[in-house]
């Protein structure tokens, strides 16, 4: 699978508080691999909001975007101290944090857990509809596709995007509207990172197994409450058989 440009902020904050006035610089990193070819270092210096340099690795020097900021590059681009102490800063400040972020977080995967379950369909849509939700995935990046009958399926499917759960976790919802047909087999296809092969969640239109259990345990308190009236009932039945009874004078 293929990944998007990744990117890691540095951020280094200077604030000088009279007026209300602010100024900051940030250092950025964007980077496909921690090789150094394939990493960009740009720092970027902000007066309120307002970019006033910036310095890129691409470019090898500063570029000024105001009157203040065209002054300040060419003044710092005159100076090869400067410009030389840029320059390492990729290395020294980018690939290093990157190497880190490899080997502890970025090429770490965790498999998705898939549930496959049917919905009430929208008024005045398909007879059915099937959702495919995955759960807990990581990295972010994931194909959810269907199959009916080993085919794949492209109309009357709908997806959410990949949803951050605020915990490095993702999740994905997948809505396939459908007219059941008999001894038809559909299935959820699921490609990620952490998967060698594709996981396929076949959807089985019997009663989940939840629901099951309730009823079980529905049928078993009513079974047992019958069994406890009946007994109560013949328990009554004999007593009064017992009884002498007494006339009235």
């Amino acid at each position: 699978m293929s990944s998007s440009s990744l990117r890691v902020f540095l951020l280094f904050i200077s604030l000088y508080t009279a007026g209300g006035f602010r100024y900051y610089e940030m250092d950025q990193c964007d980077f496909n691999s921690t090789d150094l070819k394939d990493i960009e270092y740009t720092r970027s210096m902000y007066y309120n909001k307002l970019m006033l340099v910036r310095f890129s690795s691409s470019v090898g020097k500063f570029e000024g975007y105001t009157k203040f900021g065209i002054r300040a590059a060419d003044g710092w681009n005159n100076q090869s101290s400067i410009l030389e102490g840029m320059r390492d800063a990729k290395e020294r400040l980018c690939q290093h944090n990157i190497k880190i972020d490899y080997s502890h977080i970025l090429s770490k995967s965790v498999e998705p857990t898939v549930r496959v379950h049917s919905v009430v369909p929208p008024a005045g849509g398909h007879p059915a509809m099937l959702v495919c939700s995955v759960y807990d995935f990581y990295p972010r990046y994931i194909k959810v596709s269907w199959q009916r009958d080993g085919e794949e399926v492209s109309q009357d499917v709908t997806s959410t995007d990949e949803l951050a759960d605020g915990d490095w976790f993702y999740q994905l919802h997948s809505h396939l509207e459908y007219t059941p047909r008999s001894g038809e087999k559909i299935s959820c296809v699921v490609e990620h990172a952490s998967l060698k092969t594709p996981l396929v969640k076949d959807w089985d239109p019997s009663m989940p197994e939840s629901e099951r259990n309730q009823i079980a345990i529905g049928a078993s308190g009513l079974i047992l409450g019958l069994i406890l009236s009946l007994a109560g009932f013949i328990y009554f039945k004999r007593k009064s058989r017992g009884r002498i009874l007494v006339p009235n004078n």
